[in-house]
């Protein structure tokens, strides 16, 4: 079976880095988008940045445009999120999710979902 496994999450303060991985496993390569998420506890689950198969077309949330950046390294099967400039709302359980299609801020056109990491922001 397939599965997403994320990692990187952590405790830290407001203003510093944080680096997740969501490594891919267990199944067939196929093409297609990879996003992030994030659920905070009594909201939403909301997009927080979605990458193409190739790496070249992303798309982020409004919240944290201009301090994350996704990519991705198909040679690792690894989808990644630099999160800059970090801020207490910022808090949250992170998850990688994958997508046979293009870029979607949708949470239901999403296949496989990872188990979450989670991120803690301090002020």
């Amino acid at each position: 079976q397939v599965q997403l496994v994320e990692s990187g999450g952590g405790l830290v303060q407001a203003g510093d880095s944080l680096r997740l991985s969501c490594v891919v496993s267990g199944g067939v390569f196929r093409y297609g988008a990879m996003g992030w998420f994030r659920q905070a506890p009594g909201k939403e689950r909301e997009f927080v940045a979605g990458v193409t198969w190739s790496g070249r077309i992303t798309d982020y949330a409004d919240s944290v445009k201009g301090r994350f950046i996704i990519s991705r390294d198909n040679s690792k099967s690894t989808v990644y999120l630099q999160m800059n400039s970090l801020k207490p709302e910022d808090t949250a359980l992170y998850y990688c999710a994958s997508t046979p299609g293009g870029n979607s801020r949708r949470h239901y056109s999403y296949d496989h979902w990872g188990q979450g990491t989670q991120v803690t922001v301090s002020s």
